[in-house]
């Protein structure tokens, strides 16, 4: 038998085949992981097809046999390996790459190269100095990199030596110190990092006539006699064996003192495995299904009969923001269920995950799993172990949720589909869309996939009026139900608000917007960041004891800072781009590439001490708040805060027990949040990455702008939005303050149609990154000429070239970028099997072009 595998080499694409022992040809099936044998080295790998014939064009003699099966039960499902197929040909990346993306993290390993000194006495300066460099920093690097070796014990792994002397070439000084005998070198495949987590149990096994001898004589100590006893005492109301843990807080003892009882016969010590589940220990309150609006039923009829048919199909939810889409989503889920299949659930955000978790976990409790890039390793790998058994049957999480072993899948659910976090950045791995991978991963399986969103992106928006998805719209807000509007009526003293006819749930108009112009306010010499309409909201919401949401999509306190005397300004000095200050660190923050770098007390080019920070961002937000509004509670939300595991929880928790008035935040805040008490969002700076050359740009501010307003007015308590901006004559700000998808998409389409952008033809961006600007330069223009020979050759009609040309941000982490833009029907025929060199990446269906 031959087993066709996918190995897990960097940047190799292709399969490769191995012969499969005897040993192993009845366990072996696809998606097995096992090591092979792989240039001198061994190497994990994925089988992806067996059969019983060596491939002709290899000699049967050349095929090396694999050397052991990593997991005894397959890692991948067979519609998983079809689906890193799909992934692989569509975003032109290799075929382990896109395998991998599925696993846990931990379990994917590949060969590293170990370094280790020689055994010659002599110091590192000594070695380096007899090995020939091509440059004074050449030979200073091959010093360091032998200090480095020589104090870490003599030898570091190829990922250690990047981790330590980062975006430095120690590679190249490497092999000149192995060449000139200084340094040896060996590849070491290391074994996964996961395992099952293991725990010390305890039981009681004595009879009671030898329990009650042995009580008499436990110890000569009557404080070990006294400890010895509490053990026994909670051993023996206990019907199974219990983690040692809670024997030790029940009684006081020691593990030394289980071993004793254990010595005499009268308790066994044993070994059990537990599951590392995050949401292990608490509880969420039972609800019932709510009756549904005439919109909601109308939607869910359409998706209930596909699930009763066929069970498969592809539906766009556009409902405006509270119009009641989660409850569309959980009777879809309970459908599935009862069907006795499986569903995944993604959000866009780990902020989203805490409230749609106790959502779905309270309609079905002890059934729901979470996954997202916060939890531990262990935690991770053993939710991946319960789904690819089948022991858990919904799985909530972001992106990466998607690839859940999960048998007898029948739903996949976006909520907010439109968010770019769906898509993975290129620099993280494969630069797939959750979305699309989604949509093809149902059809393939024949589950049905239900996209939600109140700002549809544009492209799917158009794909389903072209009939590509099922369109289902609720355009009502939904309050909330009868009973619940009633009781918070009489909480809140106000005058109960009753349904019309035939209405078993109340619907409630959106907030009203209103737009500030912050140019008539600068004229009336008001220079503060908030404008008079909207500090008047503010003291309006806290005297009347609600809670406001002030949205500013920046982060920090100041985005720019300069010399008021030689007009320096402070960039990052490894992407020329504008520092970020953060007074509460007292630091100046790169946001591109992660420098940090003191306050300055001076300028570092004339030693003036006029430095001065302007603009705005959260942090700085949060004190010009509480200087104008002392009274005032405030709590932020940004991604500086939140960096730490289960804080979106906690913030969220305080501001929905009403532990703070105002939560000033960046775009976590304007994501699918169902905050009821929230009476006024006040947004500082409308005009936010409205300027920026990028096609998405007025669509993203769209989007942004009326997800941020949705959180207002979702009770009896009602509510308004306030934009401030300096551009409120644009159609997307003007389309946001009513509230107006259709009018939005009407201009916005019409626009793409003129340039040719998505979804009329589609885009990929060729970004190339050097150290060396004229290398970049140069590089660039090389491709971009292989690029309009095949235009030429393969007369490709519609296809056309922006660029070669530096990308929008040109520089970062000190490495140069220039980029080309590839616009056609199919641009991906032109791009596959270019033979690029190492330094560029391919981005198919770019989400920006900056």
């Amino acid at each position: 038998m031959y087993a066709e595998i996918a190995v897990n080499v960097a940047s190799l694409a292709g399969t490769f085949h191995f012969y499969v022992p005897r040993d192993l040809e009845d366990a072996l099936r696809a998606g097995h992981l096992v090591t092979v044998p792989f240039g001198g080295r061994d190497a994990q790998g994925v089988v992806v097809g067996l059969s019983d014939d060596a491939p002709e064009e290899i000699p049967a003699e050349r095929i090396r046999p694999i050397i052991d099966l990593i997991d005894p039960a397959p890692v991948l499902t067979r519609a998983q390996l079809d689906l890193a197929y799909w992934i692989s040909h569509t975003y032109l990346t290799p075929l382990i790459d896109a395998i991998t993306l599925m696993f846990p993290p931990g379990l994917a390993r590949q060969a590293e190269t170990v370094f280790c000194l020689s055994e010659a006495e002599t110091s590192p300066a000594e070695m380096a100095a007899v090995v020939p460099a091509r440059s004074p920093q050449a030979a200073a690097l091959q010093v360091t990199l032998l200090e480095l070796l020589e104090k870490r014990g003599g030898s570091l792994r190829s990922g250690q030596l990047d981790h330590a002397l980062p975006r430095q070439n120690w590679r190249g000084a490497a092999e000149a110190l192995v060449r000139a005998g200084r340094l040896t070198k060996f590849s070491r495949l290391e074994p996964p990092s996961l395992h099952a987590k293991q725990i010390r149990t305890a039981r009681l096994i004595a009879e009671p006539g030898l329990l009650a001898r042995a009580r008499e004589r436990l110890s000569r100590s009557a404080a070990k006699h006294e400890r010895l006893t509490a053990a026994l005492d909670f051993l023996s109301q206990q019907t199974r064996p219990v983690d040692v843990s809670w024997v030790y807080a029940a009684s006081g003892c020691t593990l030394a003192d289980l071993r004793d009882l254990a010595e005499r016969g009268l308790i066994d010590l044993g070994d059990a495995e537990v599951w590392r589940d995050p949401l292990a220990g608490r509880e969420f309150v039972s609800e019932d299904a709510p009756p549904l609006t005439t919109a909601q039923a109308t939607a869910w009829e359409r998706i209930r009969t596909a699930l009763a048919l066929d069970g498969s199909g592809a539906f766009l939810l556009h409902g405006v923001t509270g119009a009641g889409k989660t409850e569309i989503y959980l009777r879809a889920l309970e459908a599935v269920l009862a069907q006795g299949r499986r569903a995944i659930v993604l959000v866009p955000e780990i902020a989203l995950t805490p409230q749609t978790v106790r959502r779905f976990a309270a309609r079905f409790p002890g059934r729901v799993a979470v996954w997202h890039s916060q939890l531990n390793e262990g935690e991770r790998y053993d939710t991946w172990r319960r789904a690819r058994s089948g022991l858990v049957d919904v799985v909530i999480g972001a992106r990466s949720a998607l690839f859940a072993p999960l048998p007898d899948l029948g739903l996949i659910v976006l909520d907010e589909e439109h968010d770019e976090a769906y898509k993975q950045d290129p620099p993280q791995g494969v630069s797939y869309h959750a979305r699309e991978a989604a949509l093809h991963y149902a059809k393939q399986i024949g589950a049905v996939c239900l996209l939600g969103s109140a700002t549809p992106d544009v492209t799917t928006y158009f794909r389903a009026r072209r009939g590509d998805l099922t369109l289902l719209e609720l355009p009502r807000r939904v309050m909330g139900h009868t009973q619940k509007i009633q009781e918070q009526a009489a909480r809140l003293n106000l005058t109960p608000v009753f349904r019309p006819a035939g209405e078993m749930a109340q619907s409630i108009d959106l907030p009203p917007v209103e737009v500030v112009d912050m140019r008539q306010e600068l004229r009336v010499g008001n220079l503060s960041s908030f404008s008079r309409r909207l500090t008047t909201a503010l003291h309006d919401t806290l005297a009347a004891r609600r809670q406001a949401i002030l949205f500013l999509n920046r982060r920090g306190s100041a985005s720019f800072v300069f010399c008021r005397d030689c007009g320096q300004p402070l960039k990052c000095p490894n992407c020329d781009m504008p520092l970020t200050h953060h007074a509460g660190a007292q630091e100046l923050q790169c946001h591109h590439c992660g420098h940090r770098q003191p306050q300055p007390e001076t300028c570092p080019q004339c030693n003036s001490r006029r430095v001065k920070y302007f603009g705005l961002g959260t942090e700085k937000l949060v004190d010009e708040v509480r200087a104008a509004f002392p009274e005032a509670t405030v709590i932020r939300w940004d991604r500086d805060v939140t960096r730490m595991r289960g804080a979106h929880e906690l913030i969220l928790h305080q501001f929905t027990s009403g532990q703070a008035d105002v939560l000033v935040g960046t775009q976590m805040i304007a994501k699918g949040l169902d905050l009821p008490l929230v009476t006024l969002v006040g947004v500082i700076s409308a005009d936010v990455g409205l300027g920026l050359p990028d096609y998405r740009a007025a669509e993203r501010n769209f989007q942004l702008l009326t997800q941020v307003a949705g959180r207002a007015g979702r009770s009896l308590l009602g509510g308004q939005v306030i934009m401030q901006t300096f551009q409120p004559e644009h159609y997307a700000i003007l389309a946001a303050s009513e509230h107006d998808y259709a009018g939005f998409y009407a201009r916005e389409i019409a626009y793409r149609k003129d340039l040719g952008y998505p979804p009329f033809r589609r885009l990929v961006r060729l970004l190339y990154r050097h150290a060396q600007a004229e290398r970049a330069e140069a590089e660039a223009g090389v491709v971009a000429a292989q690029l309009r020979l095949r235009i030429k050759d393969q007369k490709i009609v519609g296809a056309e070239l922006a660029g070669p040309a530096p990308a929008f941000f040109g520089r970062i982490a000190n490495e140069y970028r220039w980029q080309i833009l590839v616009r056609a029907p199919d641009p991906t025929t032109l791009v596959r099997g270019l033979a690029l060199n190492k330094g560029w990446i391919v981005d198919v269906d770019p989400l920006t072009a900056l």
